[in-house]
C-alpha cells in the first residue's frame, strides 16, 4: 500500500481520479487503469479516517481546585460535567494499491515493478496535492 495523508475535502481524490483518467464516473475506487513504459497496471484507492484523540484534564483539574476552595467533602462537578473530556479530530488518509495482469502486488517487497510504480504514486500524489482546479490536468496530459 502506498499511504499519504490527505489535506483536501472529502471526496477530492474521487474527482482527481475521475477527470485525470477519464472514467465518467465509472469503476472510480478500484481498477483504474495506468501505463508505465507501456506495461498497463491497475490502481484502487481506499479514504481513511485515523482520529486523533486528547484527554482534557483542566476541567477535571479546575473542578478539584474549587471543590478544595471551598472545602467540599464531596466532588461537585462545576465545569466537568458539561464539557467533553476526550475530544477526537480525525485525519484522513489515501491508501493506494496498486496491481497487474502479471502481479498482484506491485507494491510488496519481491515486486519487479515496485520501484517504478513507486516512482510513478509519487508524481501522482505531488501532482493531487498541488491542484485545485482538475480541468487543467486534461490540458496537461
Amino acid at each position: 500500500m502506498f499511504i499519504f495523508e490527505d489535506s483536501k475535502q472529502a471526496e477530492q481524490f474521487y474527482n482527481y481520479v475521475n477527470i485525470k483518467f477519464g472514467l465518467n464516473d465509472v469503476n472510480v475506487y478500484e481498477d483504474i487503469p495506468f501505463e508505465i513504459d507501456g506495461k498497463q497496471y491497475f490502481f484502487a484507492f481506499y479514504e481513511v479516517e485515523i482520529p486523533n484523540k486528547t484527554l482534557n484534564l483542566f476541567p477535571l483539574v479546575f473542578d478539584l481546585a474549587l471543590n478544595v476552595a471551598f472545602q467540599n467533602e464531596e466532588m461537585q462537578p462545576y465545569v466537568s460535567g458539561e464539557t467533553e473530556m476526550i475530544s477526537r479530530n480525525g485525519n484522513w488518509y489515501l491508501a493506494i494499491e496498486v496491481y497487474s495482469d502479471l502481479e498482484k502486488d506491485c507494491l510488496e517487497d519481491a515486486s519487479f515493478s515496485k520501484e517504478v510504480v513507486l516512482e510513478y504514486l509519487r508524481t501522482l500524489k505531488k501532482e493531487y496535492l498541488a491542484t485545485h482546479n482538475y480541468n487543467e490536468i486534461v490540458f496537461k496530459d
